[in-house]
């Protein structure tokens, strides 16, 4: 058989095979299990956020709670009969922290799972390109250095400049002969990460008050206290954003499931494709960050669960492991506030305590099929 009829049966094998995956996924997309999972998902989400607008140092009741939200919306179904020192607890300091949860819960779970997929490799997780150090760099050089001059948005707009100034150094130092492979973007950001670091960690231990240290550790581990209303549009915009592109790429994502070589058969064109989706996933994985920090594990286990549910195929993963983020970070935001009231613990240190023993069950599990299929 010649090379280019190898070639040839190759590509129509691998064509063969996208076909049936996507006759598959089609099925299943439309499959009563997905569409349960979904509604139990959604039905789960509004448990959470009714649980994270009434649990807190002030308890509210449920009836309670959602009175207070459909008077605010203009819906009077029951007659008030609530403080209103219950309804500014609700709209005013709970309401933005619950919704900045979900929203940075669902993020970056997509941003993980769509990251894996480009990668190829399961450890990959919104972090990995330096983001989250060039956002943690301009949100401690505020902090140390005492810089207020926008305002409330401040720090949230230096962490966004950092990480954008990291992405910009990542690419910079990736790029070579006009073209930028997914290898050389990883080790890049793990170098620009590591620079980044020193850098922050300098600055912490040449600042000469206390009271900035703690901040700034506060601030690196995650959490989402201190958001308002007038913040939060900016990443609710970025997960709409995200998970939209996400969602018209899902077949490229799945094509790529297959290798580069198979994927490329099908027409696609994966370093234009990868460099392009990078930049997607670094701008919303930034505005993120800005907005509540580096929460870690998020990204990284949640996208392993949800395709241990629904399979695969990124047209069921993605809306799930939105959901899944969602619900997974207002309950950690929950215990956050109440495992050692009135202390509040940052989020992060929670996220990395349940993510760090499922990831390592994971690894073991894998390991173990790896073991049994080599016997076989």
């Amino acid at each position: 058989m010649t090379a280019s009829a190898a070639g040839a049966e190759t590509g129509a094998g691998a064509e063969r095979s996208v076909r049936t995956s996507r006759r598959g996924g089609a099925r299943q997309a439309g499959s009563p299990g997905l569409a349960f999972t979904l509604l139990a998902l959604a039905v789960l989400l509004v448990v959470s956020v009714t649980a994270g607008l009434a649990i807190g140092s002030v308890r509210v009741p449920p009836g309670q709670v959602w009175g207070i939200v459909s008077h605010a919306l203009g819906f009077g179904w029951s007659t008030p009969d609530w403080s209103g020192a219950r309804e500014t607890i609700v709209l005013d300091v709970r309401a933005p922290r619950v919704l900045l949860g979900a929203v940075a819960g669902a993020g970056l779970a997509v941003v993980g799972t769509a990251l894996q997929a480009l990668i190829r490799n399961l450890l990959a997780e919104p972090y990995l390109l330096g983001v989250s150090s060039g956002a943690s760099l301009g949100a401690v050089a505020v902090i140390v250095g005492g810089v207020n001059v926008l305002g409330q948005v401040s720090l949230s707009a230096a962490a966004f400049a950092g990480a954008l100034g990291a992405l910009a150094l990542v690419y910079a130092t990736a790029r070579t002969g006009g073209r930028i492979t997914s290898s050389r973007l990883v080790l890049s950001g793990v170098a620009i990460a590591a620079v980044l670091t020193a850098i922050l960690d300098l600055l912490l231990l040449t600042t000469d008050r206390g009271n900035e240290a703690r901040a700034v550790l506060a601030w690196t581990l995650g959490g989402l206290g201190g958001v308002n209303w007038s913040t939060l549009w900016l990443p609710g915009a970025a997960l709409l954003l995200g998970i939209g592109v996400l969602m018209i790429q899902a077949r490229n994502l799945n094509l790529l499931l297959a290798g580069e070589e198979a994927a490329t058969t099908m027409g696609l064109d994966v370093a234009r494709f990868r460099a392009r989706m990078f930049v997607l996933l670094s701008l919303v994985t930034g505005v993120l960050v800005a907005a509540a920090g580096p929460i870690g594990f998020v990204g990284l286990i949640l996208p392993h669960i949800v395709r241990l549910v629904v399979g695969g195929d990124h047209r069921r993963v993605l809306p799930t492991a939105a959901l899944g983020g969602a619900v997974f970070l207002i309950w950690a935001d929950i215990a956050a506030r109440v495992v050692a009231a009135p202390t509040e613990i940052p989020v992060g240190v929670l996220t990395a305590l349940c993510g760090g023993p499922f990831f390592l069950w994971l690894l073991r599990r894998d390991a173990r099929r790896s073991t049994d299929r080599g016997e076989s």
